[in-house]
């Protein structure tokens, strides 16, 4: 499940790990992302949509010192302005793309997590970083610009508008345990390399069946990030139509009568 880019390098790497969809940015040591990276990304986040096997996504980096260090700088320098709209443009697409699959998505932050990469960070549902592997921050002002993936709009709204303007115009970067809290960290662990990625993938699986109720997360979620911006009439409205799909699902008929029966549940994820 790899799609190649035009130079046949390999900038994205997913595979599924028992219901678990590992999606790694590769373009080492920093994994900085062009086009061609968030092309590839695109196409894996469309791929684990629409994969029957997938119930979670997990977004990690290659290595154990950066999960993504945002867009290649070097690149940046040789385009067009008007190809740099684009690019940003795609960018905004592809993770609001990701934020609105109906599956959760985790962000394993491996590594250092700046710039672009927070901004990919800040389009999953949750975070889990390694304790002390990193920092995380939008540093874009030293550059003279601002976070162009989405950042001056979902930073202000993880942490409130004060500490997010405070943290890009500054430039400011905070260790996890500084993130997480202030809430931008879910869960923070130790260890590194595959230790790591085994906590990560036990989290992950915690939220997938046969313990949890797959369909009722993905739905949960897509109530929470479609109408998070919508007027309470029309966000109860959205809630309603998640609700019903759910009431229809074979889960949800299982998860009443395990609970009837004391017994626990065995979902399905559908």
């Amino acid at each position: 499940m790899s799609t190649v880019s035009s130079d046949d390098k390999k900038l994205i790497h997913d595979e599924v790990r028992d219901g678990v969809a590992w999606v790694t940015l590769t373009n080492p040591p920093a994994n900085a992302y062009s086009h061609a990276m968030m092309l590839e990304l695109d196409a894996a986040i469309l791929r684990a949509r629409f994969d029957e096997r997938v119930h979670v996504i997990v977004l990690v980096g290659e290595g154990d010192k950066f999960f993504c260090a945002g867009a290649d700088i070097k690149w940046l320098g040789e385009i067009t302005a008007s190809y740099k709209y684009n690019f940003c443009l795609h960018a905004n697409e592809t993770l609001l793309r990701l934020e609105q699959t109906p599956k959760l998505v985790i962000a394993a932050l491996n590594g250092h997590c700046v710039g672009g990469g927070l901004e990919i960070a800040l389009a999953a549902d949750l975070r889990i970083a390694r304790l002390g592997a990193g920092k995380l921050g939008l540093p874009e002002v030293n550059l003279g610009v601002l976070p162009g993936t989405g950042g001056t709009q979902r930073l202000s709204r993880a942490v409130g508008k004060s500490k997010a303007i405070e943290m890009m115009v500054t430039g400011e970067s905070l260790s996890f345990a500084d993130a997480r809290a202030l809430g931008l960290v879910n869960k923070l662990v130790e260890g590194d390399g595959a230790e790591f990625r085994s906590q990560v993938q036990a989290w992950a699986k915690s939220f997938c069946p046969p313990g949890k109720a797959a369909m009722a997360v993905g739905r949960i979620k897509r109530a929470v990030q479609s109408g998070w911006e919508l007027p309470l009439e029309s966000g109860l409205a959205l809630e309603r139509e998640m609700q019903q799909q759910l009431f229809s699902s074979d889960d949800a008929r299982e998860g009443i009568a395990a609970f009837s029966e004391r017994r626990p549940p065995n979902f399905k994820g559908r």
